[in-house]
């Protein structure tokens, strides 16, 4: 184990519990902030379904090569 000593300051009883307290905040946090700075994410979590993709692409978007070869 690379940070053994480390077992010797901190005993794992504290450590462990405050190593996933941790995690735990920084994955709330990161929640957070998507769901608060993104318009899609609120909508995915309420389960709105997602804009119908037409399968057919306008001459604007078709890419390049496809444009030459019809």
């Amino acid at each position: 184990m690379i940070y053994g000593k480390m077992w010797l300051v901190v005993k794992p009883t504290v450590g462990i519990p405050l190593f996933f307290v941790g995690v735990m905040t920084a994955s709330m946090l990161t929640h957070f902030a998507i769901l608060t700075h993104t318009t899609w994410f609120p909508a995915f979590l309420n389960g709105k379904a997602k804009a119908k993709v037409s399968g057919v692409m306008s001459p604007d978007t078709r890419p390049p090569v496809v444009a030459l070869l019809s």
